[in-house]
């Protein structure tokens, strides 16, 4: 084995030993698998939710959540709903609105994350971007079971990187018609010290100090524009999509880190059109001020469309690279009049690429 640079020891060293990495206690109770995975009311009033039993994972049984509304008329096309990181589906409205358009619509609450989180997993956690096509793959066998077969797959931040990486990973056989994506995590919002050398770093002894965990900044801006009782007008799970997101695990940056590099090198090998939206600036600071509800406080814009052209470069099928003006990270999160633009572009493109 090749000896680690100095600096990636140190990193090592200091996740094993230092205080500032946090530990959470051990889950001791027992860890069941979900056998009930019969529709139910959800927690959305007119939706419906089943658990979908995931098997096996590395840290116990998991499952994950496929959410669905019916519109009332018969429809063959239907969208699916990915979200991202510290997150769930709760966008109630969004569901309405393809419901309003004709389409039948499903969302995935992803192993660990909302509805789908058990006792004894930590949040969010995960080793490779990939285990989530088993989510996503289970709730597409649904869509087709119910009679769907003009499929659009869509994912936001997290979510958005992991459809992508189906797409590019799978080629034509996605599975899906089209993609969309909104505020896609294709590139990390640091420095290029970071990008070619922390994140790196973190990423090799990832293999190794899987659970090792980085704290994150306690950062209120960008949950603050969002929820009703602060700035925002949503009311959402805190338990679930939290104010101030928990540490992330060496793994979970590792996973990142080789998404974004597959969705890159396998670009040419997207087969189906996808559309990569994203706001028009970065904010930047911590706290809450009026400027958070103006633009992306998460990630880089800027660094999103430079991949997106990248992929747009590289790939043989279309791909759109489209900008909303003032949009929040999660797009169809903004203002009334931002996110009535953002779902504008979301059906003309869809339109523009007929099965």
């Amino acid at each position: 084995m090749k000896r680690l640079p100095l600096l990636t020891f140190i990193l090592c060293l200091a996740a094993v030993t230092a205080g500032a990495w946090d530990v959470s206690k051990k889950y001791i109770g027992p860890k069941t698998p979900t056998t009930d995975v019969s529709w139910h009311s959800d927690i959305l009033p007119g939706y419906e939710a089943r658990y979908v039993d995931q098997g096996e994972a590395f840290d116990g049984p998991c499952r994950s959540t496929i959410v669905r509304l019916r519109g009332p008329r018969s429809s063959s096309k239907g969208f699916l709903y990915v979200h991202g990181f510290n997150d769930y589906f709760f966008q109630s409205e969004m569901g309405r609105r393809f419901v309003d358009s004709g389409f039948h619509f499903y969302a995935v609450d992803l192993r660990r994350y909302g509805r789908s989180y058990q006792p004894w997993q930590y949040p969010f956690n995960i080793r490779n971007q990939k285990e989530y096509f088993a989510d996503i793959d289970s709730a597409l066998a649904q869509m087709r079971r119910d009679g769907i077969t003009d499929i659009t797959l869509g994912g936001h931040s997290t979510g958005g990187l992991t459809v992508c990486l189906l797409a590019a990973a799978r080629g034509r056989e996605a599975g899906v018609d089209r993609v969309v994506t909104d505020s896609p995590f294709l590139a990390w919002n640091f420095n290029s010290f970071y990008r070619n050398f922390l994140i790196p770093s973190v990423t090799a002894i990832g293999g190794i100090f899987k659970n090792s965990k980085i704290k994150q900044g306690h950062c209120d801006g960008y949950a603050y524009s969002l929820l009703k009782e602060y700035e925002g007008e949503w009311t959402y799970n805190t338990d679930w999509k939290m104010v101030y997101s928990p540490p992330v695990t060496f793994s979970w940056v590792r996973s990142i880190q080789n998404a974004q590099k597959e969705v890159k090198s396998k670009a040419a090998n997207i087969a189906v059109p996808l559309l990569v939206m994203h706001s028009s600036r970065k904010i930047d600071g911590c706290n809450w001020t009026p400027e958070f509800q103006t633009g992306d406080a998460v990630l880089d814009p800027a660094m999103i469309q430079q991949v997106g052209l990248l992929i747009r470069k590289e790939s043989r099928h279309p791909v759109s690279v489209c900008t909303v003006d003032s949009g929040l990270h999660d797009l169809i999160l903004s203002r009334r009049d931002v996110r009535d633009a953002a779902y504008d572009s979301i059906f003309a493109f869809i339109r523009s690429h007929p099965q």
